[in-house]
């Protein structure tokens, strides 16, 4: 798994056009403040269930780490299949990119997940420390 992490003032996104011809069709236009944007891209390599355990319990620990540095509590996770390596399959990175969300819902953080299957436009507004800034890759 790769995570590109932003401590954003400001996250604003809309849907641009779909990517995946079996995802419903959608409009959708949203924005938060003051939280925590992660580009996550799920990887092939993240499939085996013992590794998959692994790497989603490391993944919220990272981003519950970047999140309290700044105590923020709004939380988007963006599927972007740019990072770098091997993807993982549509069918498993949805549902694994959920069940992360699922579970930081369960930690008291409100968790917004950014339409899957869909290119989407958006303004980021970032803080400038370097920690608000923070690529991460979990094996």
């Amino acid at each position: 798994m790769r995570l590109l992490c932003f401590q954003a003032k400001r996250f604003h996104w809309k849907t641009h056009s779909k990517t995946l011809p079996e995802v419903p069709d959608l409009e959708a236009e949203e924005e938060i403040t003051d939280g925590v944007v992660i580009f996550v891209q799920a990887e092939a390599s993240d499939t085996p269930e013992q590794q998959c355990d692994s790497i989603r319990r490391k993944a919220i620990k990272h981003i519950k780490w970047l999140a309290n540095k700044r105590q923020l509590k709004n939380v988007v996770l963006h599927s972007f299949a740019h990072l770098g390596g091997e993807t993982a399959e549509p069918g498993f990175a949805e549902p694994f990119i959920q069940s992360i969300a699922d579970r930081l819902n369960q930690s008291g953080y409100r968790v917004q997940i950014t339409p899957f299957g869909y290119f989407c436009e958006w303004d980021l507004s970032v803080y400038g420390e370097s920690l608000a800034k923070v690529w991460k890759e979990i094996h």
